[in-house]
């Protein structure tokens, strides 16, 4: 127990209405009579002293990962970590590298393909060439690190840089744990930290920027199986680039990146000939200047929509991409692909939850009312998370998607019940306005809480034995299918599917996960 979790417990024990010589007649107690023994402590220092290795472990290869990612595109080559790593300990390490680049293949299947190493991927690399290298293994982590650090030198303007586009990055993924679920706001992010680098580090020049998604063409799939639908841009392209539609079947290059999974950089459009221009009113003998366009992917290294980038706007005979910001501008497609799928994880988390109190409400009527809150990061230092309403249902069948705004704890004392059941990752029962409330965190893959039911039963001190049961079950289920989205969606590796519906509706209709870990329960009880 944690020292949250000790304190509900010891609330819990003792009820609300107990006397101040009771509670202390209780510690008294408990100092007197808690004993660890000898071998007890050994062990929960050995614990103690294994997690907090494995921390800074994490944290010692996540800043050799950043010292290499000098660009910060969010990927290594493998070859050129691989040759380096051929030459460690004078090269006689060669049977080792080979046995751990076997094993990390059959680990990431995509790298065959695309060759890049993740940060997760670049730690699993060094850990599995440590565990092959004759010697201690923490040993050879840490000689690993020193060799390749020393092979990688970074001046101080390098670094600086590097640290700016970093933090404009981290920006990007905190604008998606902090919209409530939209998108505008990791859009503005995006095309933020593009024109602050191009301000930056780009001499200045002025660009435009566009996102474009893969859609099912449904309309007239003739023109092909899938369209690109350009959802977003910089705010003086809009009336030309919002809301359009690419086909294949039209001038660009986008779908050719699509297919090939690699940027494509035209440095001069007026001489390409395949170039989709959207603002038919700029002259021709203006359309000229530098188009980039970049994929974007997921977790899997699957397409699933274009960046692009151009300079048409800048009429400066030296408005190029360079090497290094076509860097950024991956790490920039990396950064919004993981605060993408930040957003459709949280919907389809939801969509999962409206499909397990659905299911609940047809069979425990006592329960008036649930609600669920998101937990969001504060926006400060004084505040280390919020909490943001998402949704709201009841027994009569009436259901409420709110985009409402966050709740800080000193604003709202009367639901602080909500925020000791964040802290303590337990489930709190209490009364507030004389209705029975049970608040039950629900969990992400570290065990931390990412969200809360806040249950009211109302008046009814308990659920009927039936109902309390099916109560359990559900929260039981609900569990198991945000987990395992939650895993879909980080995983680089392909997910395992259960039931055929899950082929056909991946992601897009969460709730089928709930009713396939009932069936699966239901399989193992009969």
């Amino acid at each position: 127990l944690d020292l949250p979790q000790f304190v509900q417990l010891m609330e819990t024990f003792v009820g609300e209405d107990v006397s101040l010589p009771t509670v202390k007649r209780l510690i008294a107690f408990i100092k007197e009579e808690y004993k660890q023994t000898g071998e007890e402590k050994m062990k929960q220092l050995e614990k103690v002293h294994h997690v907090s290795r494995l921390a800074q472990r994490k944290l010692l290869l996540e800043a050799l990962f950043e010292k290499w990612d000098n660009n910060a595109s969010g990927f290594l080559d493998l070859e050129e970590v691989d040759a380096v790593l051929s030459t460690f300990n004078e090269g006689m390490e060669k049977e080792a590298l080979r046995k751990a680049k076997k094993q990390l293949y059959s680990c990431y299947p995509q790298l065959s393909r695309v060759g890049k190493l993740s940060p997760k991927a670049f730690q699993t690399f060094l850990e599995l060439v440590a565990s092959k290298v004759t010697g201690d293994e923490d040993e050879a982590i840490d000689n690993l690190v020193e060799f390749l650090t020393r092979n990688v030198e970074r001046s101080p303007m390098e670094c600086l840089q590097s640290l700016t586009r970093r933090k404009w990055l981290h920006n990007i993924q905190q604008a998606a744990e902090m919209s409530g679920m939209r998108m505008e706001p990791v859009y503005k992010a995006v095309f933020k930290a593009l024109s602050q680098d191009a301000e930056a580090h780009g001499d200045d020049k002025k660009i435009s920027a566009y996102i474009a998604l893969l859609e099912e063409n449904q309309l007239s799939p003739e023109r092909g199986q899938i369209l690109l639908h350009y959802v977003a841009c910089t705010t003086d392209d809009a009336p030309y680039v919002l809301n359009q539609i690419l086909h294949r079947d039209m001038k660009g290059i986008s779908f050719a990146v699509v297919e090939e999974g690699k940027p494509i950089h035209v440095p001069r459009v007026q001489l390409h000939g395949n170039i989709h221009f959207w603002n038919s009113d700029r002259p021709v003998e203006e359309r000229k200047g530098s188009l980039l366009v970049l994929p974007l992917h997921d977790a899997r290294w699957r397409a699933f929509g274009i960046l692009g980038l151009d300079t048409l706007r800048d009429q400066g005979e030296r408005a190029i991409f360079l090497t290094h910001e076509i860097s950024f501008y991956q790490g920039v497609t990396h950064a919004f692909s993981k605060a993408y799928h930040h957003i459709c994880t949280l919907e389809s988390i939801l969509q999962m939850t409206v499909t397990a109190l659905e299911w609940l409400y047809l069979r425990a009527p006592s329960i008036h009312t649930v609600i669920m809150y998101l937990v969001e990061p504060g926006k400060d230092k004084t505040y280390d998370y919020t909490l943001r309403k998402v949704i709201t249902t009841d027994n009569t069948g009436q259901k409420e998607i709110h985009s409402s705004p966050v709740l800080l704890r000193k604003e709202n004392l009367s639901r602080d019940y909500l925020f000791k059941c964040i802290d303590s990752s337990q489930v709190i029962r209490t009364s507030v306005c004389g209705e029975c409330h049970l608040s039950v965190p629900l969990h992400d893959l570290s065990g931390r809480a990412l969200g809360i039911f806040d249950i009211s039963i109302g008046h009814h001190q308990k659920l009927p034995p039936h109902e309390h049961k099916d109560l359990q079950k559900m929260l039981k289920m609900a569990q198991a299918a945000c987990l395992e989205i939650l895993k879909i969606s980080s995983e680089e590796r392909e997910p395992t599917y259960v039931l055929e519906a899950e082929h056909v509706a991946n992601l897009r209709h969460a709730g089928i996960l709930f009713y396939r870990f009932m069936l699966q329960d239901l399989r193992e009880c009969v």
